[in-house]
């Protein structure tokens, strides 16, 4: 419980209705079925999005409560997801800090003052929860319409640094690494006051009424094993040990990550979203105290309905109906996915899993 918000899980011993599936796959609990939510779901993929994009800029509905809600409940009406997450930018805090951030389609996050010096990490001011505002109120609207639960999210300290010290997204990320590398103290700081800044933006969706979070780690595939458990991961511990004490699940998940899960693991997250270059049963395998969440190739949704079927059917013979399974992708929605392959999806799934149900005899 934090300042009134509270997590209530069913008894350990019922498989759940399946509002309360997801919360309980997070927490390894008996399920119904394996719940079902895509990263990016709500988005381009979506006409009823896109037709809202053609008068309204993403910062505009982000800044706009009663529009972030209304796009943050779109995938779960039209595709019957079992959880909702905000809509919101990675980078859309920052600006509470004093970044000037611009998001620029087919870009991404464009920072305008990249931080390279001491000097440019002192213009830095701590997090305000008010600059987030509209985004807290979408929550307590949500919160009155879903029913089913509401995921919050945020960036992770690396991730979160490779876009303002590269000033957008970079393949290598080699700016940041280079500073991690040639000046750890400026790395160091820049990434602490990153981790506060996250534990005040998450606490304050949690306190508005998320019931679980996500870590978006998506840039931690371009470090070594070396590099995350000295430099980075005691930041990530900061967050998730933050998180542990608001009661809510906390999953994690980082792109290009394959060899790099179990460190993940020891940094935090109940729950360890895992992309799609590693087989589900071999990434579970390093993490087998953790719920997991994943996998198929978003961009199988681009092809045939029986390509995504044989490859769903795949990912869930890899989970083998064990405990703590949440499906997704291994990243987000690519916008020329047809959401009639979403919604058969989240069909598939459901009744693939279906407790009692033969396997393998949804097509």
């Amino acid at each position: 419980m934090i300042d009134g918000a509270t997590v209530t899980l069913p008894p350990t011993g019922s498989t759940a209705e399946p509002a309360e599936r997801f919360l309980r796959a997070c927490r390894r609990l008996p399920v119904d079925g394996t719940p079902v939510w895509f990263m990016r779901q709500a988005g381009r993929s979506l006409p009823e999005y896109r037709a809202i994009r053609e008068r309204v800029t993403l910062e505009g509905i982000v800044a706009d409560a009663a529009l972030c809600a209304e796009v943050t409940l779109q995938p779960v009406t039209r595709l019957g997801v079992d959880a909702a997450i905000l809509f919101a930018d990675i980078t859309t805090p920052l600006a509470g800090m004093g970044v000037d951030v611009r998001l620029v389609d087919g870009v991404g996050p464009v920072i305008e003052r990249p931080i390279r010096t001491h000097d440019d990490l002192d213009r830095l001011r701590p997090f305000a929860a008010d600059s987030v505002a509209p985004l807290l109120d979408a929550i307590g609207i949500l919160r009155r319409e879903l029913r089913v639960p509401l995921i919050g999210f945020a960036g992770a300290p690396f991730t979160l640094a490779a876009y303002l010290v590269e000033g957008r997204a970079a393949r290598e990320a080699t700016a940041v690494r280079a500073m991690l590398r040639d000046d750890p103290a400026l790395f160091g700081d820049l990434l602490a006051r990153l981790a506060a800044m996250t534990v005040d933006y998450l606490r304050a969706q949690v306190e508005a009424g998320v019931q679980a979070v996500q870590l978006f780690d998506s840039w931690i595939g371009t470090l070594s094993p070396f590099d995350l458990d000295r430099a980075v991961a005691p930041h990530l511990r900061t967050v998730f040990d933050a998180i542990a004490t608001t009661g809510v699940p906390a999953i994690h998940f980082g792109t290009g990550s394959a060899g790099l899960l179990a460190l993940q693991a020891a940094a935090g997250g109940d729950v360890i979203g895992v992309d799609h270059r590693i087989g589900l049963a071999d990434a579970w395998a390093q993490v087998p105290d953790r719920a997991v969440q994943g996998n198929l190739d978003p961009s199988v949704l681009l092809g045939s309905w029986e390509g995504v079927a044989e490859q769903a059917h795949w990912v869930l013979d890899q989970a083998a109906g064990r405990a703590g399974h949440i499906f997704n992708l291994g990243h987000g929605v690519l916008p020329g996915t047809d959401p009639e392959h979403l919604r058969r999806l989240v069909d598939l799934v459901h009744e693939r899993t279906a407790r009692g149900s033969a396997s393998g005899t949804v097509a």
